[in-house]
């Protein structure tokens, strides 16, 4: 990474400086007891020793010593603010902040969780009030919905002073206008937002009621009844059928399968979307009916409810049994709410209800993304009783809202000018508070109407384009945020893939075979199996003795006909894949199934397991001639082509694990008694394992070069003395109590040596259409990418490279696992020794890093060109956003499609949801859904683009609309004596908001800088938008000026101008400044729209039009200064061409200006759009 990056340690060095002094103090109590304590201290320093110790600041200091991290160059250390210094930067945020969590915290009075002990079917016998099980959206109730809404809206200081305004036209010495001109606009804004809001709270309580009202069967002593999901309370038994969602949290006490387990899918808890197996508690399941549950006198025993989802203890208890029966419990006995039973009817106790669940304390509290309108669409497990997060805005917004702060202070600034121009004359605080209302258009509030009517018609443009459909969007108030983000977090799993595998490449070390060639495979298996069938059976018992010594003599050499037969049978075999069976039409209710009541038919099977590589597998041997037919703890059967089935016994199984990289089986062959231990994993841990070979790496490269998930498969044949010596070792091994996990390791790895290498398979994950092109777009776009996933490291790396997040020419660096901070500092300097690679890290070891160097993680990890996170959970997820946001201060965007990215979608400044196998639950979470991943790219390169660059305009335009009649009415007060007298009254000054220029002013929602096209086929003109460009300080300024020269223009010229008929002043004014606006909006379009002429033409028209009706508006200062519009003389050619004279100087110097700047320094799109 870049050298100059300062790494600086977490603690201060006083903490440091304070160990020294305590270790000094020990050393010098010399022998004795306290000779002891310093040894005891000495290691308690060791962890403290790194808070003084900097990470890596240059080369030089792995040169000096690379083993030794306590030789390390002393890094800078940041001087902490103090006093008035901190508290004048920031310090009093942090103070406002704690001191309302605190009293939130008091009001609230949160419940401490403890474990729990729940009797079976005895809800009452529960000892404290737990939860209720119902699920509550709603952000108001009858009582607090208007006052709620107002405060949203008023706390805002663009809103609050509008009001403020508008209420001191209630008193007499103040009034200047009619109320409607200011009530009016105010009135409108308000209605429309309590109306959307209110539709809002509907919809939330109607999403409720739907979830609240599912009926579920309860066990009672009367039988079953039906119960709403809200009504589940602590120790009910409840029973749920096939494919239905687990309401609550629940220990599995008994199934209808025969095998004591079922299977359920997790995809809304933890996005994989393969099942998973779980066992009931074998001392219910054996309990003769169901009914007996009641007989029983038993409970369980749960820990404190806890965010983990991998993980729980329990304990369940029979008392009335002699002696009492005692049964642990582990994550295999629990049903987590918000899973759904995918093989038979299950029964469980509730142990967890409401808010206590494992789903909704994974969920964190949504953003509010609003501003004015908010679309609050939150996750249907969050509880009402959680605080609300502190309200989040676009980025745009609070620009805006920067920019009317400082329109205010010119305001205040213009007001005590005119004032103190006056000499305090008279009551000069009354003129002071009327000059502010003067002026008060300087901030309009037809900025606020403009830009939420801009926004939904972003929302509708985006809803409406044929080339992204079925995109959604939820939330239509930060559709400008597409077009500013510079991190993008995307999700794995059903994402940038389609969680498809498919088995593409089979290599046997000579000879390769893919896809258009696996008919010669299913052609060899059916002849050698053929051949195996026309033997007689007397064959059989004679067969082991020649197969050991086959195996003593390797250099036989095989044909490829049995190689073949080999190494499917090998693939058949070695894996932890289970075959399930759809039960028969009509066979319902508790009595175990038998296989009589099943159809075992190929068209009836589907295959579970813990990965999906390991299905692709199995469904490929099937489809070669090789078939899994059923599978239990014990045993296994194949089927043949020729219809033999074939029995194994398995002996022992060897899970997956992260650090051995590979699984193992031994299998004995019911037919011929031969013990087989087959083995398949990564290459890197199977090179050392496997018999010298000169072409498994090579290979290996070749297939990962082509994205196919690659695994080695291999075999070691064992006599039955082998395998009872391995046995007796390895059940040894895991009865003992010390290092437990490394000895049984060891006993594995003696059989782990010169196993025969079968072959190398290839399986690909297939990717969503076009996800490569995209990433590639959204790189190109500026757009860094980090993957999110809760996959294993491998596959995650493989899934990096294969979609091309990280491109062909980078490195990628694997972050080791550290559990220690001693580990992590070091891990961290290795890393920065880096350039320009991709990092990928699992979720304990950023774990691990985040708690003592986060500043410096952070700051490494963005300067990766892609950086990808595996293993992790919904809320490492969210914390990761949080974390981008904080230290960056860049716009994030998060994507999805499972329930567990929910947290990550909601923690963004934009959340994105896919639309896909795993549920809508992503989708309803985000502030925008759509249906392809693909579709992201013109989601952010044309909408995301045109929204900003639109709704910059507006706001900007808009702003201009108000400081230009300001200036003129400092003009003609200036000219009149700084007399705080209106120069336009009434309906003349709604109208100018309104129906004489908002047409054509909020038509710029319709124009584009640059084709769709083209900002697709050059993504990086979207780099420039991240910069913020089109609304700065500098563009406000510029249309501050102009705002000056125009009202300056326009008053100056209309008095210069029409000396003779001074009265006339309102009618020649006001219509130069309806001309000027109409043809400013016309030189700032830069595409034009038949929309946009129409609302030129309209505007005009309704001016001329509403000139015959209005004249009594356009007199001075109403009847006092005499003199109405006279309609004969606004015909006359001379008030019109002095009218256009006045107009053109206010404009044409303005164009020639752009011309200019135009040509001599053109925007980088210019190019492109001529």
């Amino acid at each position: 990474m870049a050298d100059q990056i300062p790494l600086y340690p977490v603690r201060s060095a006083a903490v440091a400086t304070a160990s020294h002094r305590r270790a000094a103090y020990y050393s010098a109590a010399g022998p004795g007891p306290g000779a002891d304590r310093r040894g005891r201290y000495q290691l308690e320093d060791e962890s403290a020793h790194l808070d003084e110790m900097p990470l890596m600041m240059s080369e030089e200091g792995f040169e000096n010593d690379e083993s030794d991290y306590h030789t390390l160059p002393r890094a800078r250390i940041t001087r902490r603010k103090r006093g008035l210094e901190w508290f004048v930067c920031g310090g009093w945020k942090f103070l406002c902040t704690s001191c309302c969590d605190w009293l939130i915290n008091v009001c609230q009075r949160k419940k401490e969780l403890k474990a729990r002990t729940v009797w079976l079917g005895c809800p009452e016998k529960c000892e404290e009030k737990h939860p209720r099980n119902s699920i509550k959206n709603q952000k108001y109730n009858v009582f607090t919905f208007i006052p709620g809404v107002l405060y949203e809206q008023f706390k805002f200081f663009l809103n609050l002073y509008f009001l403020v305004v508008s209420c001191s036209q209630f008193v007499p010495a103040l009034k200047i206008g009619y109320l409607y001109t200011y009530w009016a606009p105010l009135g409108f804004v308000l209605a429309v937002t309590i109306a959307r809001e209110a539709i809002d709270e509907f919809r939330r309580f109607q999403r409720d009621k739907e979830m609240n009202s599912q009926l579920y069967s309860k066990l009672t002593v009367r039988g079953k009844v039906q119960v709403k999901s809200s009504d589940i309370q602590v120790g009910d038994l409840i029973i749920v059928e096939k494919n239905q969602r687990i309401p609550s949290d629940m220990v599995f006490l008994r199934t209808s399968e025969k095998a004591g387990s079922c299977f359920i899918r997790t995809d809304q808890l933890d996005g994989e979307t393969d099942w998973k197996l779980k066992v009931a508690v074998s001392c219910t399941q054996r309990l003769p009916a169901l009914g007996d549950l009641f007989s029983i006198s038993a409970y369980v025993y749960a820990q404190k409810p806890q965010l983990d989802i991998h993980s729980f203890e329990g304990t369940f208890t029979r008392e009335d049994s002699d002696p009492p029966i005692h049964e642990s419990l582990s994550i295999e006995n629990t049903l987590w709410a918000s899973t759904v039973v995918a093989s038979g009817t299950v029964i469980g106790v509730v142990i967890y209800t409401g808010k206590e669940t494992r789903s909704v304390m994974n969920t964190s509290n949504p953003k509010n993304k609003a501003i004015i309108f908010k679309w609050m669409f939150r996750s249907n497990f969050e509880d009402c009783s959680n605080r609300l997060s502190p309200p989040q805005v676009g980025l745009l917004d609070l620009e805006l809202n920067q920019l009317t702060k400082a329109l205010f202070l010119a305001l205040v600034v213009l007001s005590v000018v005119m004032v103190t121009l006056q000499g305090f004359a008279g009551p000069w605080y009354r003129n002071l508070f009327r000059f502010l209302l003067l002026f008060s258009y300087i901030i309009p509030i037809s900025l606020r109407v403009n830009l939420d009517m801009g926004k939904a018609a972003y929302g509708w443009m985006i809803m409406k384009d044929e080339n992204i459909p079925g995109t959604v969007v939820r939330t239509s108030t930060i559709p400008e945020e597409l077009g500013r983000l510079v991190y993008l977090l995307t999700d794995k799993t059903g994402t940038l893939t389609q969680n498809e595998m498919v088995f593409k490449r089979l290599h046997l070390g000579t000879v390769s075979y893919g896809t258009d060639t696996m008919d010669e495979i299913h052609s060899h298996i059916l002849h050698s199996h053929s051949q195996i069938h026309s033997q007689p059976s007397g064959h059989n018992p004679s067969s082991a003795p020649p197969k050991r010594s086959q195996s003593s003599t390797p250099k036989v050499k095989k044909s490829v006909s049995s190689r073949i037969h080999e190494a499917v049978k090998a693939i058949a075999l070695c894996h932890n894949v289970t075959p399930v069976y759809e039960a028969r039409a009509g066979i319902t209710g508790e009595t175990e199934f038998a296989e009589a009541d099943q159809d075992f038919s190929d068209e009836n099977r589907t295959y579970q397991a813990s990965s999906p590589d390991e299905v692709a597998l199995v469904r490929w041997t099937e489809s070669v001639g090789l078939t899994l037919v059923s599978r239990d703890l014990a045993s296994m059967q194949l089927k043949t082509p020729t219809g033999q089935i074939l029995t194994y016994c398995i002996l022992q199984m060897f899970p997956f694990t992260s650090e051995s990289k590979r699984m193992g089986i031994i299998v004995r062959d019911e037919s011929t008694a031969e013990i087989t231990f087959y083995m398949k994993g990564a290459d890197v841990a199977m090179s050392t394992i496997v018999q010298y070979n000169d072409w498994l790496e090579e290979e290996c490269g070749n297939m990962a070069r082509e994205g196919l998930r690659t695994l080695v498969v291999a075999k070691r044949t064992l006599t039955e003395e082998q395998y009872q010596d391995f046995e007796s070792r390895y059940s040894q091994a895991k009865l003992s109590i010390h290092d437990r996990t490394l000895k049984v390791a060891a006993v594995v790895e003696s059989l782990e040596r010169e196993m025969e290498l079968l072959c190398l398979t290839g399986v690909e994950d297939q990717l969503q259409a076009d996800v490569r092109p995209t990433l590639e777009m959204l790189r190109n776009a500026g757009i860094k990418i980090w993957m999110l996933t809760g996959d294993k490291l491998e596959t995650a790396t493989c899934i990096a490279k294969s979609s091309h997040l990280v491109s062909r020419t980078q490195d990628i660096h694997i972050f080791r696992p550290v559990t220690s901070r001693g580990e992590a500092h070091l891990e961290l300097n290795a890393f920065r020794r880096k350039h320009d690679c991709a990092l990928v890290i699992s979720g304990d070891s950023l774990e691990v890093c985040l708690r003592y160097y986060e500043h410096e993680l952070v700051e490494l990890a963005c300067q990766c060109p892609a950086v990808v996170c595996c293993r992790c959970s919904p809320t490492q997820k969210a914390h990761i956003v949080t974390l981008l946001r904080q230290h960056t201060r860049k716009r994030t965007c998060a994507i999805g499609d499972g329930g567990n990215d929910v947290s990550m979608i909601q923690a963004a400044d934009c959340g994105i949801g896919i639309e896909g196998k795993e549920g809508k639950q992503a989708s309803l979470a985000a502030d925008f859904s759509i249906t392809q991943f693909r579709h992201i790219g013109r989601l952010l390169m044309v909408h995301g683009r045109n929204s900003y660059k639109r709704s910059a305009a507006l706001g900007q335009f808009v702003m201009h609309r108000g400081l230009i009649i300001s200036t003129m009415q400092a003009v003609f007060s200036s000219v009149f004596y700084f007399a705080s007298v209106p120069l336009y009254q009434g309906f003349l000054m709604v109208g100018y908001a309104t129906i004489y220029t908002m047409f054509p002013v909020f038509s710029l929602v319709l124009d584009q800088d640059v084709k769709p096209e083209m900002a697709i086929l050059y993504p990086e003109l979207y780099k420039d938008l991240t910069k913020g460009r089109s609304l700065s300080f500098k563009t406000f300024l510029i249309w501050v000026l102009i705002s000056i020269y125009q009202g300056g223009i326009l008053m100056y010229g209309a008095l210069l101008l029409f000396e003779a008929e001074f009265v006339h002043v309102v009618a020649i004014s006001f219509t130069a400044l309806i001309l000027t606006e109409l043809l400013m909006v016309a030189l700032t379009i830069r595409t034009w729209h038949w929309l946009m002429v129409v609302a030129e033409f309209l505007s005009l028209g309704c001016y001329v039009a509403s000139l015959a009706f209005l004249n009594e508006y356009f007199g001075i200062g109403r009847v006092s200064f005499g003199a109405f519009l006279d309609v004969a003389f606004i015909t006359t050619v001379t008030f019109l061409w002095k009218v256009s004279a006045i107009t053109v100087v206010s404009c044409l110097p303005l164009y020639v200006l752009k011309y200019l700047k135009r040509k001599l320094s053109p925007p980088s799109y210019s190019k492109l759009s001529s």
